[in-house]
């Protein structure tokens, strides 16, 4: 008894003592009309796993938007530096997209087909940590679909991250 007790204590602690960030996207909200959120949990200093889930409010008419009508994201990053303040990271993604793509379908117009895929991917990009605990993270990168011809090949990992470290 004493033995799961103190093993229950040990893995509640280790919890409560780790890094976490949470993290709205700011570049979405304002140029794609897509919200993104996302939460980070530092297993070490130097790395780190989270996870994001975009979600796109933009009508299929526009012009400029994501393929993706939901993304949930599962990352790891590996921070290059020990920098309190700023620092930059490499990151490996594996987005679970859905969307819907326009085919043609003996000839009508505004045919759609919706899929659900998996994109493999990595990114590059720059954090900053105030001592407050205020967080902003820029990064770029692009992942692939792997499974299914009717999503769009590539997936952008773009954005502007706004949150809080606690």
């Amino acid at each position: 008894m004493r033995k799961i007790l103190l093993a229950t204590v040990v893995f509640i602690s280790s919890f409560a003592h780790a890094q976490q960030e949470v993290k709205v996207d700011l570049l979405d909200a304002l140029a794609f009309k897509t919200l993104e959120v996302s939460y980070e949990y530092y297993t070490t200093e130097r790395s780190s796993v989270g996870i994001s889930a975009l979600f796109n409010f933009e009508k299929r008419s526009a012009d400029f938007k994501y393929n993706e009508k939901q993304m949930f994201t599962p990352f790891f990053r590996h921070y290059f530096t020990n920098s309190s303040t700023w620092n930059y990271f490499g990151e490996v993604f594996m987005g679970i997209n859905i969307g819907e793509k326009e085919i043609d379908l003996d000839g009508l117009p505004n045919t759609f087909k919706k899929y659900t895929d998996g994109a493999l991917g990595i990114a590059v990009g720059s954090k900053y940590i105030s001592s407050g605990g205020f967080v902003i993270d820029i990064y770029g990168g692009l992942g692939r679909n792997l499974f299914t011809p009717e999503s769009h090949s590539i997936v952008p990992r773009v954005g502007i991250n706004l949150g809080y470290r606690f």
